[in-house]
């Protein structure tokens, strides 16, 4: 067998038995290949933190707020939200371009536009230019992040494929960082210069993507769902066993996927934007998806996000030098422990980690509330203001991880859990739906929040504690454990236990697994796996 697991998946996961290569993936030639092709697609949600934190920095550099005119208000808000503006508009194209095109494509063509958003934006000498530029950014950043989640879930190796995915939210993180640092060194520069080489520094991830994305292997499901069959394996084979087709782990999943392609294709003959709802199991994914889409960005994250400066004015914090490093120290940490928790994502339930994350989400942002009226009410209360400060790092520890031990949260979980639920011919449109989403709850969070923070002060936090509750209740009552599944497997949850099985026994028959009940219980928990001799 070609490669090993870097961890386990455990669970009951009906491949689990055909990997006899137990190597640690960093003694694995391919699998070293493998996944620097997919650090390479992961860097595109790098783009993204970069944006709402060099938007967060430069608040804080006067030449930037000269420049434009100390924009605030609704202007400011059209400053922000105009790349989440821009990301709606290609919203009805990225699915099209990664389904009919490939994954790859949609990469490449998403990081060209971006580089000309990039140049355009760092060349701006007024208003219009500016939000030209952001708006343009934001429509390449929606095709090269449509097609990047998917095809990295697409490609991983079975056992790394939900740690790979849940690193791709967590890359934000690294775009966040590189801008909160970049403008605290460059923000001391006399000239205009001090906000141009941030925004310059944008475009680093696209060029890289330019130029390197077509030695990343395509989708195996794009292939074989355009007929592609012997070039799915011979992808298969390299990266997942040495070019061994006949590995009994290969054979497995390339059944399963065809398997599962073939079932989507009787199902529906062709797959609209209406098929997403047609169905129980398409309703129950979609409900799910649009509430974590809209979770992730109204747990009040989206004033730490794009209007950190705002919140420090509020509470008595007005040095620009101490505003930028606190930007940057918050990023730091928020970058390690979404790390921690991404490559623990299998050692726990994804249930157990959305209840974890948003109940002590809610406790920590009703106790930075509480400081922040204190603070509001009485200004000689500093001690109030610099608790402020702890609650935003403890509300951020549980909203990426649960004190750094062992469970996840939002950050590395929404886009590996929305992409792993979703079968593959709705996986493209069915992610846009969770971008559009997102996009949505952005653009009315960078409108309101600093309209509203301005006008109601600490009142406006006491609504986000009533949403975090909310987010509570309904991580309680709808999310489905997924642990310990391939990814077709998983996407057939929804659909029923007998699809589950169909895809299984199909694919297990190929590669003389049977499968039967322990005769000591006749739960589906307990069923064992036997691998007989293949030839």
């Amino acid at each position: 067998m070609g490669g090993g697991p870097a961890i386990s998946s455990g669970g009951n996961a009906a491949y689990a038995h055909l990997i006899t290569d137990t190597r640690p993936w960093y003694k694995n030639s391919r699998l070293i290949l493998l996944n620097l092709c997919i650090c390479l697609l992961l860097i595109t949600s790098s783009t993204n933190g970069y944006d709402g934190s060099m938007m967060n920095g430069l608040q804080s550099v006067q030449n930037w707020e000269e420049e434009f005119h100390n924009p605030h208000g609704g202007t400011l808000g059209l400053f922000n939200a105009i790349q989440n503006i821009g990301a709606l508009a290609a919203y009805p194209f990225s699915p099209y371009v990664a389904d009919i095109l490939g994954r790859r494509a949609g990469i490449w063509i998403g990081a060209t536009i971006m580089i000309v958003g990039t140049i355009i934006q760092t060349a701006s000498h007024s208003f219009g230019q500016f939000i030209g530029a952001r708006f343009l950014i934001g429509f390449g950043l929606t095709f090269a992040a449509t097609a990047a989640p998917l095809l990295v879930t697409e490609i991983a190796y079975p056992t790394q494929r939900a740690q790979a995915t849940s690193m791709y939210n967590t890359l934000w993180y690294l775009g966040s960082i590189i801008a909160a640092w970049t403008t605290y060194g460059t923000f001391r520069i006399p000239n205009n210069w001090a906000w141009r080489i941030p925004s310059a520094l944008q475009g680093l991830p696209s060029v890289l993507q330019f130029f390197l994305i077509w030695l990343v292997p395509e989708s195996p499901r794009f292939l074989i769902n355009k007929g592609k069959d012997e070039q799915a394996l011979k992808t298969l084979a390299y990266y997942h066993a040495h070019g061994n087709q006949n590995d009994p782990l290969v054979q497995y999943e390339f059944e399963e996927i065809k398997t599962a392609i073939a079932l989507d294709k009787e199902v529906a003959s062709s797959v609209g934007w209406t098929t997403l709802f047609r169905t129980p199991g398409n309703r129950r994914r979609m409900r799910i998806i649009i509430a974590i889409a809209f979770f992730s960005q109204w747990s009040g994250n989206g004033l730490v996000s794009y209007y950190l400066n705002k919140v420090f004015i509020a509470i008595g914090i007005t040095d620009n030098s101490t505003q930028l490093l606190i930007n940057g120290i918050l990023n730091i940490f928020n970058f390690i422990v979404a790390i921690i928790a991404g490559f623990l994502c299998e050692r726990a339930g994804r249930r157990r980690l959305f209840m974890t994350s948003t109940i002590g989400m809610l406790v920590f942002w009703t106790l930075q509330s509480v400081c922040f009226s204190l603070y509001s009410q009485d200004n000689s209360k500093t001690g109030a203001a610099h608790t402020v400060i702890a609650m935003i790092f403890l509300f951020y520890g549980f909203y990426i991880d649960r004190f750094i031990t062992d469970d996840l949260a939002f950050t590395p979980l929404i886009v590996s859990y929305t992409v792993e639920i979703l079968p593959y011919r709705l996986r493209a449109k069915g992610f846009v739906l969770f971008n559009f989403s997102i996009s949505l709850s952005l653009i009315f969070n960078q409108y309101v929040n600093p309209i509203a923070l301005r006008n109601i002060g600490w009142k406006y936090y006491m609504v986000y504690v009533a949403f975090i509750a909310f987010e509570v209740a309904f991580c309680y009552f709808y999310i489905i454990e997924t642990k310990g599944r391939s990814l077709e497997e998983t996407a057939a949850l929804f659909d029923g236990a007998e699809v589950v099985a169909e895809i299984e026994e199909k694919a297990g028959k190929v590669v003389g697994i049977a499968k039967h009940t322990d005769g000591n219980s006749s739960n589906d928990s307990n069923e064992k796996i036997a691998v007989r001799h293949v030839d």
